[in-house]
C-alpha cells in the first residue's frame, strides 16, 4: 500500500556535530554589508554544488542582490549556525532535509517568516509556524552499480534485508547521520519500520558489517557506487539519477518494498541575519516555480513543491513508491540523542 504524506507539525529540539564547510561562490557583483542591507546575502546551501551555484547566480542576476553560498550538509549547517548564533555568517538556509531545520528551530537558530509566495505551496510542505517552506521532495533509495552486483551474482536490491547479505560485506556506502540529512533519513526510516529506536539501531548494527565507510556528505555514496567502489549507495534517488546522467552508466535506482523515507528540502530565514530584507527576498524567490525549475537545468530532478513548477519523467513517482509515515517533528526531536547513540553503538564499533 502506498503511503501518503502526513501533515507536518511544528518542530522542536536538536543539535549537531560541528564540522568545517566549503568555499563560497562569489560570482555576482559586490554589495553593502551594513545591517539590514538589501545588497548582499550568504546562503548555507544543502543542495548539489552546481544547483547551489545556479540558484545564487540566477537570483543575483534577476534582483541585483549579491548572493554567495557555502555548500554544507545538514549537520554542518546546524553546527555552524549554533557556533555563531549571535553573529551569524549566513542569512538564508536553502536545501537539505527539514528535520535539520527542525533542529535549528528548536535551538533558536532560524526564525519564522511567512513568505507571500508560500501561499502557492500545499500545507503539507510547510511548517505550520512558518519556520521553513519546502521547495522540493526527495525519496530515499538504493543507488546500485549493476555491473558490480552482477559480478557478485546478486540482483538489484529490493528490500532493506537485501543490504544485510554477506556477499555485500564492504559493499555498501552510506553517510553518517550526524553530518548528513540523507543518512539521518535512513536511520529514522529504520526506527519507523521496526517500531522503536532500539530496533532501528539493531538494523543499523547489522548493516554496519557491510558498510565500506561512513561519508560526511549524503550524496557521496552515489558517486562511490558509480565508480564501482561499492555495489550499493544509500542516497536520495534524484542524486543517483543525476550521477547516471553525468556518465556513471552502471547505476540503477530501486526502492525498498517494505517502505522508505523521504525528505522535504526547505528554505528558511536565519535568525539575526544582518541582511534580513534581502534574505526575505531570496526566500520569496526560492519558493517560486521559476526558481524551483532551475534544478532541472543542472540535472537535479527532485519532485517540486510548487504546483506551477515543471515535472519530468526523471522525477520519482510518489504513487509508485511505498513511503513510510515520516513524522518530521518526531525525527527532529529524536535526532540529537539518536545520532549520538548511532555514533557510540554502531559507527564506533569494529566490523565483524
Amino acid at each position: 500500500m502506498k503511503k501518503s504524506f502526513i501533515s507536518l507539525a511544528a518542530f522542536s529540539a536538536a543539535g549537531a556535530l560541528a564540522l568545517s564547510g566549503c568555499v563560497v561562490n562569489d560570482s555576482a557583483s559586490s554589495g553593502s554589508s551594513e545591517s539590514g542591507s538589501s545588497d548582499s546575502i550568504t546562503v548555507a546551501c544543502g543542495a548539489m554544488e552546481d544547483l547551489c551555484q545556479k540558484w545564487t547566480e540566477t537570483f543575483s542576476q534577476q534582483t541585483g542582490i549579491k548572493a554567495t553560498y557555502v555548500r554544507l550538509s545538514s549537520g554542518e549547517t546546524v553546527a555552524r549556525l549554533d557556533s555563531a548564533k549571535d553573529n551569524p555568517e549566513f542569512d538564508v538556509w536553502h536545501g537539505g532535509p527539514v528535520d535539520g531545520y527542525g533542529a535549528a528551530a528548536g535551538k533558536g537558530l532560524i526564525e519564522a517568516y511567512d513568505s507571500p509566495t508560500a501561499k502557492e505551496i500545499p500545507d503539507k510542505y510547510k511548517d505550520p509556524k512558518h519556520y521553513w517552506t519546502g521547495v522540493y521532495v526527495g525519496v530515499l533509495g538504493f543507488c546500485s552499480n549493476q555491473k558490480v552486483l552482477e559480478e557478485k551474482g546478486l540482483q538489484v536490491p529490493q528490500s532493506w534485508d537485501d543490504l544485510l547479505k554477506p556477499e555485500l560485506k564492504g559493499q555498501v556506502s552510506t553517510a553518517h547521520p550526524s553530518t548528513s540529512g540523507t543518512a539521518f533519513t535512513t536511520l529514522w526510516t529504520q526506527v519507523v519500520l521496526r517500531g522503536s529506536e532500539d530496533a532501528g539501531l539493531d538494523y543499523m548494527k547489522k548493516m554496519h558489517a557491510n558498510v565500506l565507510q561512513y561519508t560526511k556528505s549524503g550524496t557521496a555514496p552515489g558517486q562511490i557506487a558509480g565508480r564501482g567502489e561499492v555495489a550499493v549507495g544509500l542516497v536520495f534517488s534524484h542524486d543517483c539519477v543525476k550521477y547516471r546522467d553525468e556518465g556513471m552508466k552502471d547505476l540503477v535506482v530501486s526502492f525498498p518494498k517494505e517502505g522508505t523515507g523521504y525528505e522535504i528540502g526547505g528554505v528558511a530565514l536565519v535568525k539575526n541575519s544582518k541582511h534580513s530584507e534581502a534574505a526575505k527576498k531570496y526566500i520569496d524567490w526560492a519558493i517560486s516555480a521559476d526558481a524551483q525549475n532551475l534544478g532541472q537545468t543542472v540535472g537535479s530532478n527532485q519532485i517540486l513543491t510548487n504546483p506551477n513548477a515543471k515535472t519530468n519523467d526523471k522525477m520519482a513517482k510518489l504513487d509508485e513508491i511505498n513511503l513510510i509515515d515520516y513524522d518530521f517533528a518526531a525525527a527532529a526531536a529524536a535526532k540529537p540523542e539518536l545520532t549520538k547513540r548511532f555514533d557510540e553503538e554502531v559507527a564506533a564499533k569494529p566490523r565483524q
